[in-house]
Order: structure tokens, then sequence, then C-alpha cells
């Protein structure tokens, strides 16, 4: 696990409104970065809110429809990771509270805040045929970055991930 650069160069982006769903304005900030945030707010079947809601983004950063192979498989790789993050934060953490995705020509962050205490880690020694604990390992090999924010008197913590933009 990494946990030297909590944050990508620059900022976050803009910030959202107060709640739900929301994104910058077409094409981005001023920086060439575009983000999105999707509060959970309670809800209920949020993997696949979650996932919905990163392939929307997909499509509106222009990742898809995916005119290659390898930009079908990087745009595959953000859904599976948004995917792991957010099951993680269900079976380990009472559940998400929000996802961020944040874009810039060259990299994807995927962040997931939730309240729960623990310290995701991949499993080692990781046993590919044994069912369970491939999550964070998944997270690992499909990433070039990913680590833990926590914030000093606040409980719980944000994972975040990144992933190379396609070619």
């Amino acid at each position: 696990m990494s946990t030297t650069r909590p944050y990508s160069p620059g900022d976050r982006g803009p910030e959202p409104g107060a709640d739900g769903a929301s994104g910058t304005s077409p094409g981005g900030s001023a920086a060439g970065r575009a983000a999105r945030r999707l509060n959970f707010g309670g809800e209920s079947g949020v993997v696949p809110l979650a996932r919905d809601f990163a392939r929307q983004a997909l499509y509106e950063w222009g990742w898809l429809p995916a005119a290659t192979a390898d930009q079908r498989a990087a745009a595959e790789d953000v859904l599976l990771v948004v995917s792991e993050l957010v099951t993680n934060a269900c079976l380990h953490a009472e559940g998400p509270d929000e996802l961020w995705i944040t874009c810039d020509n060259k990299v994807l962050r995927v962040e997931v805040s939730d309240r729960g205490a623990g310290q995701p880690a991949p499993r080692t020694p990781h046993r590919a045929g044994r069912p369970g604990g491939h999550g964070m390992f998944i997270v690992q090999r499909l990433c070039l970055d990913w680590g833990v924010i926590r914030t000093a008197g606040v409980a719980g913590k944000t994972v975040w991930a990144e992933l190379g933009a396609p070619a």
C-alpha cells in the first residue's frame, strides 16, 4: 500500500453541490480536471449504484464508448476498482458515505469515504484459489497507486486509488 501521495497534483476539483450526485461543467475545470461526487445517504444497492455512476462519468469524460480494446479494458478496470472499494466499505466499514471520481488527461482517481476504523490491505499471502479477500489485491494490481486518508478527530477514512487514462 502507498500513502505517499494522498492527493494527485492539484486539488480535487471544484466543490460540488450540497447533496447527491454532482459534477463539473462539461469539459471540467480550467485546469482540465473533471470531478463527480455521489453521496450514498442511506441508499440500498450501493455497489450497482456506484458502478452506474462511474459508467456515466466515463461516458461524460470520453472514456466510453471505447474505440479500442485497450480503452475498453481501462474503462472496465475503473468499474472494477469502484466495485471493489465500495464493496469493501460495505463489508468492513458500515457502508460507504461518498464516492468521488476525478479525472484529468492522465489519471482517474476514485475515492470512497466511510466511517470504518479498519485499515484496508491486500491479504498476504494472496491465495487465488480461495474465496474472498481479493478486493485490495485487485486494486493494487490494477492501479498506479492507492492509499488511505484519515483526518484527525474525524471517524472513518477515505480509500483512494488512481488509474492511468487510456491511450
